[in-house]
């Protein structure tokens, strides 16, 4: 299906979850989101790819390819807004440097790439999308981290009561500070957040996230989560 059809067939959904989004910020009391200086420019990155699948599910599903199907549809309808974008991959594939032999050497080839390319972006905003992974099943749900350059915990506060009141109503995780170790976040010089969107290990969260619904849920609610943060809507 084309871009433009599905983005018609899925209108309807974007609508309804933009009018959620407004009538939970009139819940609150008010408090102006400053934009940002520059023309904000919506910097979308699927994590990994590549030779770096990142985290795989138990039935065999890579991190990576969910990353790039929410991101691919993050872009589809920020443009049918008038957003504009940046991808830091369009594919499963990435072309590293021939002096990049190994996979380790690939991912870090990868990440000063992508650093470069979000930081030579004037008015960049990073939204940066993972899926978690842990050794038991239990643990479940969306969490929001940003980064320490100005913008980043106020976005990522809209997103986190967002994703959880339209998504995932019985989360508990809270917005938090990104551990500094994570590359890319701690390198660009932007508002920063990465979206952990669920669970892969968790059955629950991996059910949800391999459907298309789900997955253009969570595209809808973080694009009317980032016009929030960037055009100064209350929250």
């Amino acid at each position: 299906m084309s871009e433009k059809r599905w983005i018609k067939w899925w209108y309807p959904l974007l609508a309804v979850v933009f009018l959620a989004i407004v009538a939970l910020a009139g819940q609150e009391d008010t408090e102006i989101t400053e934009a940002p200086a520059l023309p904000p420019v919506l910097v979308i990155d699927p994590g990994h790819g590549g030779a770096d699948g990142g985290a795989v599910a138990a039935d065999g599903t890579t991190e990576s390819g969910i990353n790039l199907d929410i991101a691919l549809r993050l872009r589809a309808l920020a443009r049918f807004w008038g957003v504009e974008t940046v991808m830091t991959r369009e594919s499963e594939d990435i072309s590293y440097p021939d002096s990049a032999g190994s996979i380790a050497a690939k991912k870090v080839a990868d990440q000063h790439a992508r650093v470069g390319l979000v930081n030579n972006t004037p008015g960049a905003v990073l939204l940066s999308i993972h899926q978690n992974n842990y050794p038991a099943a239990a643990p479940h749900g969306i969490q929001v981290f940003y980064g320490k350059t100005d913008g980043g915990r106020e976005l990522a506060e809209i997103a986190q009561g967002n994703l959880t009141a339209l998504l995932c109503p019985d989360n508990r995780r809270l917005a938090v500070p990104i551990d500094r170790d994570i590359y890319l976040m701690k390198n660009v010089n932007c508002p920063a957040v990465l979206v952990e969107c669920g669970f892969l290990s968790n059955p629950g969260d991996l059910d949800h996230l391999k459907t298309d619904t789900y997955r253009m849920e969570l595209a809808a609610v973080l694009l009317g989560s980032y016009l929030q943060y960037t055009r100064g809507t209350v929250t």
